[in-house]
């Protein structure tokens, strides 16, 4: 099975974001493989232990991002690809599905899979758009993943519980916290990264329209989000209960 990993390389969440005018300053700060990413990449990783291939993770970012890559690889995944040109800052999610789908329409696949969102952009919209351009269909949100008579069943989270979808290969999933609990990178598989395949591209290379590059978004403003306001402390003198309900009545709580 040709498994193919959509990875991102992001500024570690741990540490407070830097901005850069109206983006997320990448360069030049510490940065990590997207923790939402690695249950794709476990994924990944899972099955093709179980049906046998191979794992390959794309991705799209500056130079930089070959660390979130390498990670991977440390993982167990065989190979990588990395998209990476000035023309691509300040993407957003329609031009990076397109791009990946360029990539990732080099060669044969059966599966493609993604995290549920960013953890440094939260549009989750990506994977459906690289889905439509792929001409495959999608299985969201999954919690756990089966593969019986050549097509791919999965649990999708809802609301309310779960649902059972399966559909044919190739398909694009995404896969949610839920799903599996990462495996740690061994030393014999950080050294081991070093050898793998991994293939750094230019959107020329993959002959990307200039005008499927340009964001159709613009982001206008950035702003600081409200400080926490102190809460109010109620001494009970034997109306708290009283004051309590008139609060939660002031609220429209109740």
């Amino acid at each position: 099975m040709n498994i193919i990993v959509c990875v991102k390389h992001i500024p570690d969440p741990n540490l407070p974001g830097v901005m850069d005018g109206f983006r997320l300053k990448r360069e030049g700060v510490q940065g990590v493989l997207d923790p939402g990413d690695e249950f794709g990449v476990e994924a990944g990783l899972r099955l093709k232990e179980e049906l046998g291939g191979e794992v390959t993770l794309v991705s799209m970012g500056p130079a930089q991002a070959q660390e979130a890559l390498r990670r991977g690889l440390s993982m167990g995944a065989d190979k990588a690809v990395l998209i990476s040109d000035d023309s691509l800052r300040g993407a957003d999610a329609l031009v990076t599905a397109r791009v990946l789908a360029a990539a990732i329409k080099r060669g044969a696949f059966d599966l493609v899979i993604a995290g549920v969102e960013s953890t440094d952009g939260y549009t989750g919209t990506m994977p459906a758009t690289l889905a439509e351009l792929l001409g495959v269909p999608q299985l969201t949100f999954t919690t756990a993943i089966e593969v019986s008579d050549g097509r791919l069943r999965v649990r999708r989270q809802s609301a309310d519980g779960y649902q059972v979808v399966e559909c044919s290969f190739p398909c694009v999933m995404t896969v949610t916290a839920g799903v599996n609990e990462p495996r740690y990178a061994s030393f014999k598989g950080i050294m081991a990264a070093k050898k793998k395949p991994f293939e750094q591209l230019s959107t020329s290379e993959l002959e990307v329209e200039p005008d499927a590059l340009k964001p159709g978004q613009e982001v206008v403003e950035v702003s600081l989000v409200e400080q926490r306001k102190a809460g109010e402390v109620l001494p009970d003198d034997g109306q708290g209960a009283v004051r309590i309900a008139t609060f939660l009545k002031e609220a429209k709580v109740i």
